[in-house]
């Protein structure tokens, strides 16, 4: 029986007792690093001077490109990204110089001495201007079903559109940071913010030009991430050790917060163009989508980003013929990155918005037509890549919700208050997620894990997976107290470090759970085999009748017994220390690679996801359509997670991704000025959700009684396929503007639905 426990660090956040990166006390020696960045989105440098700086007292080094041992590269998949700039500037942020100082007010002066000058070059800041200028980053083939064109020519109504999709920032608590600390020769020890330490561990090295081996990667714990921090982590932690390795002193670099904004990528924003074909029941025959995503200045992981926003662009939905292209454009902005749901949220977000201006254009409500054409349980269950939509839990969830949410008695009481009001319009809206979990870069797939368990029958656990405050430290200390049969408390999770488990993949793709669970399953497993070679040795020693078989052992509760003889039993404690004197081996590494997963993706075709997760939520809200504000009254959401490992952390982590989608559905406007300038660069100018845009009403329930077969404990990953349940609250601001127009007319919308958005797109609707 699986306990739930709190947090494992739940007392130590409250407390102010958890030590994150800018807490450790390293040593007296410990310097400051200063990163000096670009003041251009794209120019050509002539002169760098740093003589007046370096001369400053409290410097120990300024460090520019020409100073770097290794490579001066970051770019985590394509070298695309310099370290520090050299002779052009491709965005402003960019890393040019690098100073260590005693202190940071030290740095901050000796920023102030360093000139460089520059000249200006033509900047790219938008995706037509991208386009205009065939400036590509990359372009990926198309995933494509029937005949598209030729259904879309007999549909008996067509709907064409564009839908842009904004940026976001990821906002997380602890901003960048890292701690280089050099070591004897070229050994230099890293403590990291990073979601993908090895991948850390392999820029570290590559700019110091030394073996991954001579490189150590810690991470204890970050303030948060949301895929921020799966490749730009790397980006302070290569600048600290460069500074490190030239002054042989430990150096911190922690960015100001809005530095942070100003040198980091966002959430890519897409420009997408569409066409819908459909009959007259609501029926999708036709769609054909074109997804352009803005890269940023270089590659990063953009082109791994638009391939799951292509096989998310279906979301919940059986479309017969259908065709998906997407293309990425480079502009001169810093390189946008992974965000939670990684382009699923931009794929999702177009077909969602047109299957609600086909309600609209047929005057039905949007959840029948959602539901006419969701994935079936017969031969329409193939997604247009040709995998199957296995356990489809779409039906199921649909006909709990619409229930438990009162969906059309809710429907009928607001279509009566918005007659009745002029200006505050109500609105509702029901939206489905089916969202794939697995790396759809295939070999990804994998993990590690190493156990050890000590002779007072106490357990170590340490696994590839980083904990960012989504509770993967927790599970898998349920996971290892559940299969080794102890209680929770004799587990500890240990700080993931690349010495320990090598070769790791990114904390990402909602797989954390999924992938370093089974791995530790499988150290587990193999320990178990061992020991029960012991217990059954001494079972036959001390016990007359039949001998006890390794296979009807049972582990649980702290002990050891025989399920078909329960009096044999020996405490797990006993046995840890036996095995020691019995020079029998308490440490074992776990593996794990998830089966079945491949993709082509020049065909388009493939199994890239291991299992699906399904997910609806209800969302009701108020406009005020003469000042664009709303309020977020009411959502019901039901969420499949297999069995829960884990049922507080999972609806925290509902709620939690729910409410950063509403952000970025509606508060979230990133803006630039036309030099390339972020304005919104600071807490006082961008908007994240606030305790006020939480639901009034907030009901989060999970899918009972659904286990999920082949995964660790039956469970199923909940990080990212809640962050686009948020399209309900999208999409049911744009049902109460509509209703300004008594629905008669398409709203003109997109995503964020600020203020702004919803009272301009209101005022037309009212002077049509």
């Amino acid at each position: 029986m699986l306990i739930h426990i709190p947090h494992e660090s739940a007392e130590k956040h409250v407390t102010g007792e958890s030590v994150y990166i800018n807490d450790m006390a390293v040593n007296d020696r410990l310097l400051m690093g200063k990163v000096v960045y670009s003041k251009h989105a794209h120019a050509r440098i002539t002169r760098i001077d740093i003589s007046k700086a370096v001369t400053i007292k409290g410097i120990h080094t300024i460090l520019l490109a020409n100073d770097i041992p290794g490579k001066n590269q970051m770019g985590p998949v394509i070298h695309d990204e310099p370290c520090l700039a050299e002779v052009e500037v491709s965005f402003i942020g960019q890393a040019i110089a690098l100073i260590a100082a005693e202190d940071m007010e030290v740095a901050l002066e000796a920023e102030k001495q360093i000139i460089i000058d520059y000249e200006p070059l033509e900047a790219i800041l938008d995706i037509e201007t991208a386009i205009n200028n065939n400036s590509h980053l990359g372009t990926l083939g198309k995933i494509e079903r029937g005949n598209v064109d030729e259904a879309m020519k007999f549909a008996p109504h067509v709907i064409k559109g564009e839908l842009r999709t904004g940026a976001q920032e990821h906002w997380y608590l602890e901003t960048q940071s890292a701690i280089a600390v050099p070591g004897e020769g070229k050994e230099m020890m890293i403590y990291a913010s990073s979601q993908n330490p090895s991948e850390t561990q392999a820029v570290v090295a590559e700019v110091l030009a030394i073996p991954k081996h001579e490189v150590e990667i810690e991470v204890r714990r970050m303030g948060g991430a949301f895929g921020g921090k799966e490749t730009q982590g790397n980006h302070v932690a290569a600048w600290a050790a460069l500074l490190a390795n030239a002054t042989r002193q430990p150096v911190k670099i922690h960015l100001f917060r809005d530095d942070d904004q100003i040198m980091t990528g966002k959430r890519h924003r897409f420009l997408s163009d569409y066409e819908i074909g459909f009959e007259e029941t609501g029926r999708v025959l036709a769609y054909k989508v074109s997804l352009n995503a803005d890269g940023g200045s270089s590659t990063d992981l953009t082109m791994a980003i638009l391939s799951r926003a292509m096989l998310h662009a279906d979301n919940a939905y059986f479309i017969p013929n259908i065709r998906i292209t997407g293309s990425a454009w480079k502009t001169n902005l810093p390189s946008n990155t992974a965000f939670r749901g990684f382009g699923g949220p931009q794929g999702m977000a177009v077909i969602e918005n047109a299957i609600d201006r086909i309600a609209r254009y047929l005057k039905k409500d949007p959840a029948e037509i959602r539901y006419l054409n969701f994935y079936q349980h017969d031969q329409n269950n193939v997604t247009p890549y040709g995998e199957r939509v296995n356990n489809n839990q779409l039906f199921t969830i649909y006909d709990t919700l619409i229930k438990s949410s009162a969906y059309f008695e809710r429907r009928k009481e607001i279509d009566k208050f918005n007659h009745e009001h002029e200006f505050y319009k109500k609105g509702l809206a029901l939206t489905p997620v089916k969202f794939g979990i697995s790396f759809t870069t295939s070999f990804l797939n994998q993990a590690g894990a190493l156990v050890n368990i000590y002779t007072d029958g106490t357990v170590l656990v340490n696994h590839g997976g980083t904990e960012m405050g989504q509770g993967l430290h927790t599970k898998i200390q349920q996971i290892a107290a559940t299969e080794l049969g102890v209680t929770p408390n004799l587990v500890k999770v240990n700080a993931t470090n690349t010495s320990k488990v090598p070769n790791t993949s990114a904390t990402a793709a909602s797989s954390g759970s999924d992938l370093n669970g089974m791995a530790v399953k499988n150290a587990i497993d193999i320990l178990k085999t061992r020991i029960a070679t012991i217990v059954v040795d001494e079972f036959e020693r001390l016990c007359k009748g039949e001998k006890t078989k390794p296979e009807d052992l049972v582990f649980e509760n702290n002990w050891i017994h025989d399920k078909l003889n329960p009096e044999r039993k020996i405490a797990f404690e006993k046995i840890a220390t036996m095995a020691y004197l019995k020079q029998v081996s308490l440490s074992a590494n776990g593996y794990y690679r998830t089966p079945g997963i491949f993709f082509d993706k020049d065909a388009g075709q493939g199994t890239p996801f291991y299992y699906y997760v399904f997910g609806m939520s209800v969302s009701e809200v108020l406009v005020d359509t003469l000042t664009g504000q709303h309020k977020l009254l009411r959502t019901d959401i039901l969420q499949g997670a297999g069995d829960s490992i884990n049922e507080g952390i999972d609806k925290g982590q509902i709620e939690g991704g729910f409410v950063q989608g509403v952000g970025w559905c509606t508060t979230e406007e990133i803006k630039w000025d036309k030099k390339g300038n972020l304005l919104t660069d600071s807490p006082d100018k961008y908007k994240i959700p606030t305790v006020n845009d939480i639901p009034d009403n907030f009901r989060v329930e999970l899918l009972k009684n659904t286990p999920n077969p082949g995964t660790i404990l039956k469970s199923k990953a909940v990080g990212e396929p809640p962050f686009m349940l948020a399209f309900s609250v999208w999409l049911a601001i744009k049902d109460a503007v509509s209703a300004v127009g008594n629905h008669d007319s398409e709203p003109e919308f997109s995503l964020p639905a600020t203020y702004e958005v919803t009272l301009f797109s209101a005022e037309k609707l009212r002077k049509t």
